[in-house]
């Protein structure tokens, strides 16, 4: 009896010390791993929120997070920040390519190199090295930016759209999803698109070349926070703001404050924190082994000036820090 009751204890101690370990068996694939994210330019409210959500999503998961960005949207300074990652081989490798073509190889030697790769946010035109791409659908944002921008002008005039970087995916499809959601409205005439090369300065001048040639233009789409920076500075110089309607892309603390000071009209908002929790899951689920998703999107939000305090819409407005 004494045997059987000191057995019992034993196995009833045995129990309650293992319900008390972490589960090593599910955490030894993620405890202590490194994981780097490498978003399309440092320092902006966009990638910000994006490292914002990775770096929460890590703890959950006992992830060492690192974050090397270019300063600028460039292949050339992505390219060699991704080199180094390889060289220092973490687990897991959340990137935005800067470009479609030419991030292609750099990224594809992180997968040789047995680096778990997740695109976020812009993708590759062969996207075979990840194992998925976490991103905003933004063929339906160009979409939803056409719709907002059709609204404010009455349906019916001309407008443009000022695409900040030929090449890359999210700019491209925002700029296609416009131009196909436009064409539902038969009063509104398109006037085509224009590359600002995320330079505000070339943006501005394009607007004040399309408003030469065309001063009853009537709207702008301008598919990121530079481009329609840019776009402002253009209507202002020539006495147009208010009279010319933008839409813009982002939630920013900038493009936010432009949109109270009736600068812009509109804002077509992303959710990047969203997308960096579901990059630092997919790498969770990756590392374990179990399956993912080769693909997931996220939405967007539509904000004005008259639905901005909405408690609702307040959370796609993006950080400047993490807290």
């Amino acid at each position: 009896m004494h045997k059987r009751f000191i057995s019992r204890f034993l196995l009833g101690a045995a129990v309650v010390a293992l319900a008390s370990q972490p589960t090593f068996a599910e955490d030894s694939a993620t405890q202590g791993k490194n994981i780097t994210l490498v978003p399309g330019v440092a320092g902006n409210p966009f990638n910000i929120s994006i490292e914002c959500g990775a770096r929460a999503a890590a703890a959950k998961y006992g992830f060492n997070v690192n974050v090397q960005g270019p300063q600028q949207f460039d292949p050339s300074l992505q390219t060699p920040i991704v080199n180094a990652v390889v060289a220092a081989h973490p687990a897991g490798l959340l990137v935005a390519p800067t470009d479609s073509k030419a991030m292609f190889f750099p990224i594809s030697e992180a997968a040789k190199a047995g680096i778990k790769v997740a695109l976020v946010d812009t993708t590759l035109d062969d996207p075979s090295p990840a194992f998925t791409h976490i991103a905003t659908d933004n063929t339906a944002a160009g979409g939803a930016a056409a719709d907002a921008l059709a609204k404010l002008i009455g349906e019916k005039g001309k407008v443009m759209v000022i695409a900040f970087q030929a090449g890359a995916s999210t700019s491209d499809q925002r700029q296609h999803g416009f131009e196909d959601a436009i064409k539902k409205y038969p009063n509104i005439e398109y006037l085509g698109f224009q590359i600002s090369g995320n330079d505000p300065a070339k943006a501005a001048a394009q607007v004040t070349s399309t408003l030469a040639a065309n001063p009853d233009l009537a709207g702008i789409f301008a598919t990121n926070d530079r481009s329609a920076e840019g776009a402002a500075t253009g209507l202002r110089n020539a006495g147009k703001i208010g009279e010319v309607k933008i839409v813009g892309f982002d939630a920013g603390p900038s493009q936010v404050k432009q949109l109270k000071d009736g600068i812009v009209q509109a804002l077509i908002a992303q959710q990047p924190y969203e997308i960096g929790v579901a990059g630092v899951d997919a790498l969770a689920k990756a590392l374990k082994g179990e399956p993912v998703d080769a693909s997931l999107t996220t939405g967007t939000v539509t904000i004005t000036k008259d639905n901005l305090s909405d408690p609702e819409v307040q959370k796609a407005v993006y950080m400047d820090k993490c807290s």
